[in-house]
C-alpha cells in the first residue's frame, strides 16, 4: 500500500491543474495521479479544435509527470474516506492525506449495442477518427450541440462528406437564439454539410466496414464512419459508493471540499455554487476544469480560498467563433445586439431582468466586461443593453 500526501483520481485538465496548484504552495509533498486513460493529461479541447487545424500533437501534453507520479490505465474501484484508502482495478492500494476526485464524465451512448460508433471524448477517439478520416470519405455526425458541431466542421474542413443528424430544429438549438441557430443550418449547408434537423437515428446496420443509418423520418444514409456527440454524464459512481453527497454531480462547498473530510472535487463531475448565477451549477468546459482544479490543489496544500471564478466556454465553427459566460438557454429572454447579423455581435440572456449569460459572437477581448455584467443585479431593460459591450 503506497502513501501519497496528495492523491488525485482523474487524469483530465482538473487533475493536472490540481498538481500545479499544489506545487505553488508545496514543492516537495508527494503527489499521485490515477487515471483510467492510458495517456498522460493533455489539452482535451484540441481534440475537436486545434489538432484538426494542424496543431502538433506534442503541443497538447501538460507535462504532469514533472509534478506527480502518474498511475495510468487504472480505474479506481473503491474509496474509503474514513480509512483514507483507495483501490484500483490493477490491484493497487493507496493511502492519502488529501484526495481530489476529478473523475470527469463519460459520453452518453446510443442504444445500438456493438455497432461501430466513435463517441468522441478522449485522445484515443481522436486518433481513431483521424485514421478513419485519412482512409475514408463519408461520415455521419449524430448531435448538433457543442461537440457535434465542432466535429462536423472539422471533418468537412478535412475534405470529408459529412451528414449531421440531430433532434433539435437547428445547430445549437438549445443554446442559441432561434434565428442564429437556423442561420447555422444554412451556414453549414453552404460549407457542404448535409444538415438533417428534427430527426433521430432509429437503426444502424453494419456490413463489414460499411454502415447504413436509418432515421425516424425514413432517410437512409450510407456512410463509412459514425461519430456521436450527444453529451456526457458525470462520473459519480465512485463518489456515491463512498458516501459523498451527490446531486447532479459531486457537491462541493465554496472551498471545493466534498461532504467527507480532506476530500475535494473539481471539474466536469463537481457541483459548485456559481457566484454570478447565484445558484449551484455543473460546468463541462476546459476553463472551469482548470480553474477549479488549481484552486482545489491550493486548498489541499493548505490554502483557504473560495471559488469565485466565472467560467467561460468557447468554440470554433468553420470561420465563426465565440466565447461565452454564464447561462445560455434558447428559452430565456434574449437580447441580440448585432454589429453585423449572425457574423459579429453580443447576445444577452436574461432572467427576471438580470443578465445571466453573455454570448460574444466573433467579439474578442470582452470577457472581463461580460463577467462584470453578470455580477450586476439590474434589472435591465433590453434597450439598456444595446451597445453595453462593444465589439472591436
Amino acid at each position: 500500500m503506497k502513501h501519497y500526501k496528495y492523491l488525485i483520481v482523474g487524469g483530465g485538465l482538473a487533475g493536472d491543474a490540481a498538481t500545479r496548484g499544489i506545487r505553488e504552495l508545496d514543492a516537495d509533498g508527494s503527489i499521485g495521479l490515477i487515471s483510467a486513460e492510458p495517456d498522460a493529461p493533455y489539452m482535451r479541447p484540441n481534440l475537436s479544435k486545434g489538432l484538426w487545424k494542424g496543431r502538433p500533437l506534442e503541443k497538447i501534453w501538460r507535462k504532469t509527470e514533472e509534478r506527480a507520479e502518474l498511475l495510468l490505465g487504472r480505474a479506481v474501484t473503491s474509496l474509503d474516506t474514513t480509512k483514507k484508502t483507495v483501490k484500483d482495478n490493477k490491484g493497487g492500494e493507496y493511502t492519502y492525506d488529501k484526495l481530489l476526485v476529478a473523475t470527469g464524465g463519460s459520453p452518453i451512448r446510443l442504444p445500438f449495442g456493438l455497432v461501430d460508433i466513435t463517441y468522441f471524448r478522449d485522445l484515443q477517439d481522436y486518433q481513431r477518427l483521424r485514421k478513419m478520416a485519412d482512409e475514408k470519405n463519408r461520415f455521419v455526425v449524430i448531435g448538433g450541440g457543442f461537440i457535434g458541431s465542432e466535429i462536423a466542421a472539422a471533418l468537412t474542413m478535412a475534405g470529408k462528406q459529412v451528414t449531421m443528424i440531430f433532434l433539435e430544429d437547428a445547430i445549437g438549438g438549445r443554446v442559441f437564439p432561434t434565428d442564429l441557430a437556423r442561420h447555422l443550418n444554412d451556414y453549414y449547408r453552404e460549407k457542404g454539410v448535409d444538415v438533417i434537423a428534427n430527426d433521430s437515428v432509429t437503426s444502424i446496420q453494419m456490413d463489414g466496414d460499411h454502415l447504413t443509418v436509418q432515421t425516424g423520418s425514413g432517410r437512409v444514409i450510407d456512410t463509412d464512419g459514425i461519430v456521436a456527440g450527444i453529451g456526457i454524464r458525470p462520473n459519480v459512481a465512485l463518489a456515491q459508493e463512498a458516501g459523498l453527497n451527490v446531486e447532479n454531480g459531486i457537491v462541493v462547498n465554496e472551498s471545493l471540499q466534498t461532504s467527507a473530510p480532506d476530500v475535494f472535487a473539481a471539474g466536469d463531475a463537481a457541483n459548485f455554487f456559481h457566484i454570478a448565477l447565484g445558484k449551484r451549477a455543473r460546468v463541462e468546459h476546459e476553463d472551469n476544469a482548470v480553474a477549479m482544479g488549481k484552486l482545489a490543489g491550493r486548498n489541499m496544500a493548505g490554502a483557504s480560498e473560495t471559488f469565485t471564478h466565472i467560467p467561460l466556454f468557447y468554440s470554433d465553427l468553420f470561420d465563426l467563433g465565440y466565447e461565452a459566460v454564464g447561462e445560455m438557454n434558447s428559452q430565456m429572454e434574449i437580447v441580440p445586439d448585432w454589429d453585423e447579423p449572425f457574423k459579429k455581435g453580443v447576445i444577452y440572456y436574461l432572467a427576471d431582468g438580470r443578465v445571466r449569460g453573455v454570448l460574444l459572437w466573433n467579439v474578442w477581448k470582452k470577457l472581463g466586461e461580460a463577467r462584470a455584467l453578470l455580477m450586476e443585479k439590474g434589472p435591465f431593460k433590453a434597450e439598456e443593453l444595446m451597445g453595453r459591450i462593444k465589439g472591436e
